[in-house]
């Protein structure tokens, strides 16, 4: 550690952090501790009926109030030494967390490892007006570091600071609004942030750290480009393709137990239907009140009902996108589009790697001209919207060969790939269409597989390994050439991409190091 970081304040979070985590705990105790006590003390006879005695005095009942207020005590006391006990600091390259009271807990992120940033601020979070920083950081498999709680302001400062360190800019912003730009080819789309040509100086000045620490970078200016309206969001989740299995089969488990007679009994399903209600309440709480901005710091994401998280996604930490059309989204022209990010490969991550849980076409132009600010051709758009929904060899799509329609009749003229200066596109599926798109640079490895009804067909696929999350990027059913060539032709295109480009500090100028 250098003396800089060696010399960063250490400071503590807030106060109350240990009672709104652990508030469950207290009303949990409160409520079985109540319940049981007076069920003992009625059902021992212990409340005699007379008006005119002064039962609350009775030695049982002390001593059960006593107990009570002795375990509150300590349980209170346990969370006086978890505040007291966790301690954060922030240098110019890494953020340390230390915790806990029996076992000490030392964690540390690299700043520059940084793939994203979330602001969640649970309901009772929200009533003291506090908020949890969550730090995904590259390799991490799970939220490698939290922070909770602080003010949500002081949130928004470590988090605007921590990602302009991350970017390469320090302390400082450009000049100016937030420089949005129309994507190259995509009307009417929201480019990336452009940088300005103005002086630093020109723009806001640095704020002041907390405690009188150095300087930290203000927020930088935003631009809204996507929002989901509360109607289409529950149109959309009442009209999802796994909602209507479920009801078709709770139908039919109706029809089966009036058919014969009660002998298939409704409440074999119930736990079923009871697994479905968290589904549903995840889905509509992470599209409550949507909205996606675009700034220098990436993709800025808000949403949320009774838990509202406030998620920032730099473009130079996207590993893979893929958007979603199903069948009956189709009618309505919605899509989905969900990323690959290093940390957002564990359960929770699932619902944190939705850009966007239902929007329109020039939703997800809007948004994807922000995580893939560099398409590689002329024309995105028209591109994109082959992969969506196009088949053949428009765009420049290659798609399976005419013997793959024994094992894909329907799907092998959509099947397909293409490839730009930037990216390699791949389309697949006809219930659902789906295109996912790679940067170069992103591939980790690449798998070249024939399986057993492959390989009479003169088949082959092609997997691409990325960081761990909702999308398994692949190329179905090529010939075995056109597999061979784009083998050989990615591996080097992946190995070429990575050396020039290190998208570790996306927005770092030349005179920075």
């Amino acid at each position: 550690m250098t003396e800089a970081e060696e010399s960063a304040p250490w400071r503590r979070v807030h106060p109350v952090s240990p009672m709104v985590r652990g508030w469950l705990v207290v009303v949990a105790f409160l409520y079985f501790f109540g319940q049981n006590s007076l069920n003992n003390i009625f059902s021992a006879g212990e409340l005699p009926p007379e008006a005119d005695k002064d039962w609350s005095f009775t030695p049982s009942v002390l001593l059960v109030v006593a107990g009570g207020i002795g375990i509150l005590v300590l349980i209170m006391a346990g969370f006086f030494l978890s505040w007291y006990f966790t301690k954060y600091q922030v240098t110019a390259r890494h953020v340390h967390v230390n915790s806990g009271v029996v076992f000490r807990q030392q964690r540390q992120a690299r700043i520059d490892r940084v793939q994203a940033i979330d602001i969640v601020q649970p309901l009772v979070a929200r009533i003291f007006g506090l908020a949890e920083l969550k730090f995904e950081v590259a390799d991490s498999g799970s939220t490698a570091m939290r922070l909770a709680y602080i003010k949500l302001d002081a949130a928004k400062v470590l988090r605007n600071d921590i990602l302009a360190r991350a970017a390469g800019l320090k302390q400082e912003r450009e000049a100016g609004p937030a420089g949005v730009v129309p994507a190259p080819g995509v009307p009417g789309a929201e480019g990336p942030a452009a940088r300005s040509a103005e002086p630093a100086s020109a723009g806001p000045a640095p704020a002041p750290g907390p405690a009188g620490g150095e300087p930290v970078s203000p927020e930088a200016p935003e631009r809204t480009v996507a929002v989901v309206p509360p109607p289409r969001l529950i149109a959309a989740t009442l009209l999802s393709p796994w909602l209507a299995a479920v009801l078709l089969f709770v139908l039919s488990m109706i029809v089966a137990t009036v058919a014969s007679d009660g002998e298939i009994s409704f409440f074999f399903v119930l736990p079923g239907l009871i697994g479905v209600v968290p589904v549903l309440w995840g889905q509509f709480n992470q599209g409550y009140n949507f909205r996606a901005a675009m700034s220098e710091d990436g993709l800025r994401l808000s949403y949320g009902l009774l838990e509202t998280s406030h998620q920032t996604v730099p473009p130079g930490r996207v590993q893979a996108v893929m958007v979603t059309q199903g069948i009956i989204w189709r009618r309505f022209g919605w899509y989905k589009v969900v990323v690959n990010v290093a940390g957002y490969g564990n359960q929770e991550g699932a619902l944190r790697s939705t850009l966007l849980p239902v929007g329109t076409r020039q939703d997800v132009l809007n948004v994807l001209s922000i995580v893939l600010p560099e398409p590689g051709t002329e024309r995105p758009a028209e591109l994109v919207g082959a992969g969506i929904g196009g088949s053949g060899s428009a765009e420049g799509f290659i798609t399976s060969p005419r013997s793959a329609r024994w094992l894909s009749p329907f799907a092998y003229r959509r099947q397909g790939f293409a490839v730009t200066d930037t990216a390699l596109f791949s389309r697949a599926g006809v219930l659902t269409h789906s295109l996912v798109i790679i940067p170069h640079e992103r591939i980790q490895g690449i798998f070249l597989t024939q399986g057993p009804l492959n390989r009479p067909l003169g088949l082959t696929g092609i997997e691409f390994c990325t960081t761990d999350g909702p999308i398994s990027p692949r190329v179905k059913q090529m010939s075995l050439r056109t597999g061979r060539e784009l083998f050989m032709s990615q591996a080097s295109r992946a190995a070429r991409a990575r050396r020039l480009k290190d998208r570790d500090h996306w927005l770092e100028e030349e005179n920075h190091e």
